[in-house]
C-alpha cells in the first residue's frame, strides 16, 4: 500500500495525511510545521501479524491522545528506526531525542507525541501487543526510550530492521510469516536486554503510573461507575496488572477509591457558613450511589453518622476538623 499527498489539492492534504498515517499507523492528530503545501508518503507492507511501513514526510507533530486510543481495537508495540532527520518521542513521562539510525520502541495503547522539526524519514514496525509474550511491566519500562544502533543489542537489530523495510515486498507469503516470527522473537530480546540494562527505571515508570492513577481517581471520584475495570480501562491496562501496581501502596484500589470519596464528604459535611445540601446529595456528589451504604461506611470509618458528624463539626464547637482516614496517604 502506498499513500502519498503527491496528487492531492493543497487545501486538503493535511486531512488526507492524517487519514493516510491512520490507515497505515494508527490514529493521530497531525500539525504540521510549516506554512507551505504539506507533503508525505508511506508505504506498507504486511508480513503475517507484522506491519512494515516507511514513512517520510514534512515537518510535524503528531499525537496519540487518549480519545484516539479510546477508539482503537488492539494495542500494537511499535519499533521506529530514524532513518534521516530527527525526532522527540513523549510517552510515560520520558522524552527521547530520536537520531539518524536510532532505534525506538513504544505502546500504541498509551499516549505519546512525535515532534519533527524537519523533514525526515523513518521506518515503523508494528506488532500486537499480545503476540510479544513480555509482561506490562517489562513494556511501560521500555516504552519511550532510545537504542542505540552503535552497541549492544541495538547494532544487531539496527541493520536487519533496516533491511527488511526496504525489502519487505520482495518475500512470499511462507517466508513472511516465518519473518514475522523472527521479528516477534526480535523484539521480545530488545524489551529484555533493555530492562536487564536499566532495572532502575521500572520502580520510577510504576511509581510516575500510579501518582497518574491517584490524579485520575481525585478528578473522578463522582462518577459511580469509577470500579477498577473503568479505571483500567482509561490507563490501558489490564485490571491484573492495576491492583498489582497497588499491591506495594499498603491498600487495594476499590478501598482507595472509598477512602477518597469519604474524605471529601467528610470535608463537605463539616463545611459552615453556607446553604447546606442534604447528606444523600453530598453522598451522590461523590459516588455512593446507595444512601444506606454510604451511612453505614462513613460510620465504620469515622465512628459518627454523617449527620452526627456535620452537627458537630457545623455546630460552632472546637472539635478538630480531622477528614483523612487512619493509615491514609496521598501522593
Amino acid at each position: 500500500m502506498v499513500l502519498t499527498t503527491a496528487s492531492v489539492p493543497d487545501r486538503d492534504k493535511i486531512a488526507y495525511w492524517r487519514d493516510a498515517v491512520g490507515r497505515a499507523l494508527v490514529p493521530m492528530t497531525v500539525a504540521p510545521r510549516g506554512d507551505g503545501p504539506f507533503s508525505g508518503r508511506i508505504t506498507t507492507d504486511r508480513l503475517g501479524c507484522l506491519r512494515v511501513s516507511t514513512m517520510e514526510a514534512d515537518a510535524k507533530r503528531v499525537s496519540r491522545t487518549p480519545e484516539l486510543i479510546t477508539g482503537s481495537s488492539e494495542a500494537l508495540v511499535a519499533v521506529g528506526i530514524q532513518v534521516s532527520g530527527t525526532a522527540t518521542l513523549i510517552q510515560n513521562g520520558r522524552r527521547a531525542e530520536v537520531g539518524e539510525g536510532d532505534l525506538v520502541m513504544y505502546n500504541t495503547a498509551r499516549p505519546y507525541s512525535f515532534d519533527y522539526p524537519e523533514r525526515f524519514s523513518t521506518h515503523v514496525f508494528q506488532l500486537p501487543r499480545r503476540a510479544l509474550g513480555v509482561s506490562d511491566d517489562e513494556i511501560l519500562q521500555v516504552s519511550g526510550t532510545v537504542v542505540s544502533p552503535s552497541d549492544g543489542f541495538g547494532a544487531v537489530l539496527q541493520p536487519f530492521l533496516s533491511t527488511l523495510a526496504t525489502s519487505a515486498h520482495t518475500y512470499s507469503p511462507d517466508v513472511r510469516g516465518k519473518l514475522a516470527n523472527c521479528v516477534i522473537d526480535l523484539f521480545a530480546t530488545l524489551v529484555a536486554d533493555a530492562t536487564r540494562h536499566a532495572p532502575a527505571d521500572l520502580d520510577t515508570a510504576r511509581s510516575d503510573l500510579v501518582l497518574h492513577i491517584r490524579h485520575y481517581i481525585d478528578r473522578n471520584l463522582g462518577k459511580g461507575d469509577l470500579s477498577p475495570e473503568a479505571i483500567a480501562r482509561a490507563h490501558h491496562i489490564s485490571v491484573r496488572y492495576l491492583h498489582r501496581i497497588f499491591e506495594g501502596e499498603g491498600i487495594t484500589i476499590g478501598r482507595l477509591v472509598q477512602q477518597r470519596r469519604l474524605e471529601e464528604c467528610a470535608r463537605e459535611l463539616a463545611r459552615r457558613g453556607r446553604a447546606a445540601p442534604t447528606v444523600s446529595a453530598v453522598a451522590q456528589r461523590w459516588g455512593f450511589v446507595n444512601p444506606a451504604h454510604f451511612s453505614r461506611t462513613f460510620r465504620a470509618a469515622y465512628g459518627q453518622s454523617p449527620s452526627e458528624w456535620r452537627s458537630l463539626r457545623t455546630s460552632g464547637s472546637d472539635a478538630p476538623l480531622v477528614v483523612a482516614l487512619p493509615g491514609a496517604e496521598h501522593a
